[in-house]
């Protein structure tokens, strides 16, 4: 169960940051696929973002899937939001509705000039 300490720790990180990623690994080197994924989507839109290295610590691991009610990892936060994992951002990229989310939300956009969702792997 989330105690309320590691409740507040978490609240505490998700406000920290506009746009922050629950990962596997950095964003420099993600360590699953799925991380994977949603660093190459912020990447590709250029959105500056926060990571947190969940394999550094077990309980904040899991303490997140709680807290989120989401069971697995990555976990996308904006503006204090939770967004989703890979798919839902990777769905959201696709449709062209992340962009608009991400502008909704005040951040920033980047694109890179030439977009494809099929370059993401």
């Amino acid at each position: 169960m989330l105690d309320d300490c590691m409740k507040r720790k978490i609240k505490q990180e998700i406000a920290s940051s506009d746009v922050l990623l629950f990962m596997k690994g950095s964003a420099e080197f993600p360590q699953c696929g799925f991380s994977s994924i949603v660093v190459q989507i912020l990447g590709n839109l250029g959105i500056k973002f926060k990571s947190i290295n969940v394999l550094k610590d077990q309980i904040i691991r899991e303490a997140i899937k709680e807290y989120s009610q989401w069971p697995t990892i990555p976990q996308l936060y904006v503006k204090g939001e939770f967004v989703g994992g890979s798919d839902i951002v990777r769905e959201m990229f696709e449709s062209g509705e992340l962009i608009e989310f991400f502008h909704n939300c005040g951040i920033d956009i980047n694109l890179r000039e030439s977009i494809d969702s099929n370059d993401i792997v």
